[in-house]
């Protein structure tokens, strides 16, 4: 049995093993809160008594483990500790693994419904499935389930060997900081909504040649391409709609080119813009999007339902491609949909397609925009409340990863909200979709102005 222990040591003259930034980017997953040292398991123990006596009836609180590896990774729950032989439901608990220099939040997997932890005399468990400090040892064990979905490879190396657990007290701030000001400034009211739903209807694309602007959607498999569409027909159509596939599978759901022109409202006219979806990039070659295809898109040439083929690139029918394409046909901006819980763990394959698709389409001067998807799930303070987006550090921090990984200004970075499992609209989840569409329309008449000066279409 591990036995150092130092008993009735004051909580504040324990030392956090987290530097600054790491218990900012913590503070951002939780919002304006702050966070109190209670339990050390190298000062008072790894024992189940010494961790109850210090965190017992503490409220919310935060646990941090360290391994031998270097790993920082850990678990928040909103319930407090009792011993009370419960089973405990609790919403928002979550688990959490730092790549890099920030925490990757894996929450409750969604569907499940059931309890999230045992408030027993043992040591602190989440989901019945990770226990830290284990048998009153320097240990976690990995019981395994499905309560939470991770990586233990990804998440802790899969070293057990614990070198530190640490618990924090989670008090919200009675007080907004300078810092929890919101970083990019939004309208989150009703006619904001309706202004920026006239404002799409009015607009026209800057050259006359061009009747409607063709924004083409490239990201990962599962990022919310289709969704994204799904979201915006639903705004228009006043009801949640399903019209392109979208789902969760572990290979693309869309196989075919499709472009899909949005309507305003059940009777109206189609809006200005069309979205055009493409099967789900791929890490490996010879699946997913082909980079050839990608191009074949971007310059007017692929039909739509054209079924992908991820071992042959496409080519074009040979009287149609001794002609180039029209404006009217070609992409007018490009949207790279990114999931925000898994920018942090995207593959270099990965990183190094898009790389390769950024080259080609830069070469074209065609604009570009990255939509960052599932912000609720990558934040439970966003999820709790969809106006926190911009108030949130954790997420602006995501917001200037993916901007460095995929080398695009940090204002071309519009997170976003998809509907997903909703019955009715949402106002605020309305306005962040409408705001990403709107900024597209700018994109492409940028795009298109470019073109404008290069070609003798009037504008």
């Amino acid at each position: 049995m591990y036995k150092r222990q130092v008993r009735n040591v004051p909580t504040d003259a324990l030392t956090s093993d987290l530097s600054e930034e790491q218990r900012k980017q913590l503070c951002g997953l939780l919002g304006n809160v702050d966070l109190t040292l209670l339990y050390k398991a190298s000062v008072h123990g790894y024992t189940a008594s010494a961790f109850h006596q210090r965190c017992d009836r503490q409220g919310p609180t935060l646990l941090v483990a360290y391994n031998r590896s270097g790993y920082i990774f850990g678990g928040y729950t909103s319930v407090e500790y009792a011993q009370s032989g419960q089973q405990i439901t609790d919403p928002d608990i979550f688990l959490f693994s730092f790549q890099g220099n920030v925490p990757v939040c894996i929450k409750i997997t969604s569907g499940y419904t059931g309890n999230a932890r045992l408030d027993d005399t043992g040591g602190p468990n989440f989901g019945q499935q990770l226990y830290f400090c284990y048998s009153n040892q320097p240990l976690l064990l990995n019981q395994g389930g499905s309560i939470f979905s991770f990586n233990a490879a990804i998440m802790y190396g899969n070293d057990t060997q614990l070198t530190e657990c640490e618990v924090y007290k989670v008090e919200q701030c009675s007080q907004i900081s300078a810092e929890e000001k919101p970083w990019r400034n939004v309208l989150w009211t009703a006619e904001r909504k309706d202004e920026l739903m006239e404002s799409i209807r009015n607009y026209k694309p800057l050259m006359k040649s061009v009747s409607r602007v063709r924004i083409l959607m490239i990201g990962p498999v599962g990022a919310g391409k289709s969704s994204f569409f799904n979201s915006i027909n639903s705004v228009f159509m006043g009801r949640i709609t399903s019209k392109a596939m979208s789902g969760s599978a572990g290979t693309s759901l869309t196989t075919q080119f499709r472009t899909y022109p949005v309507k305003d409202g059940r009777e109206g006219k189609p809006l200005p813009f069309v979205l055009c979806d493409t099967m789900g990039l791929e890490e490996q070659s010879g699946a997913g999007l082909d980079i050839d295809d990608i191009s074949s898109i971007l310059q007017g040439h692929v039909p739509d339902r054209y079924k992908f083929n991820p071992t042959t690139a496409f080519q074009p029918d040979e009287k149609k491609s001794s002609r180039p394409a029209s404006l009217q046909e070609k992409i007018h901006c490009v949207v790279y949909v990114i999931d925000a819980t898994k920018i942090s763990i995207m593959s270099s394959k990965l990183e190094e397609k898009l790389a390769a698709i950024r080259k080609k389409v830069n070469s074209l001067g065609i604009a570009q925009i990255v939509l960052l998807t599932k912000v609720d799930e990558a934040c439970p303070l966003v999820e709790e409340d969809l106006q926190s987006l911009y108030v949130s550090s954790y997420i602006k921090t995501k917001v200037q990863e993916v901007s460095s990984r995929l080398g695009v200004p940090v204002s071309c970075v519009l997170p976003v909200k998809n509907y997903s499992q909703e019955l009715e609209l949402e106002l605020n989840c309305d306005v962040l979709l409408l705001n990403a569409i709107q900024q597209m329309l700018n994109f492409a008449d940028d795009y298109l102005d470019d073109v404008g000066h290069t070609e003798s279409d009037p504008i």
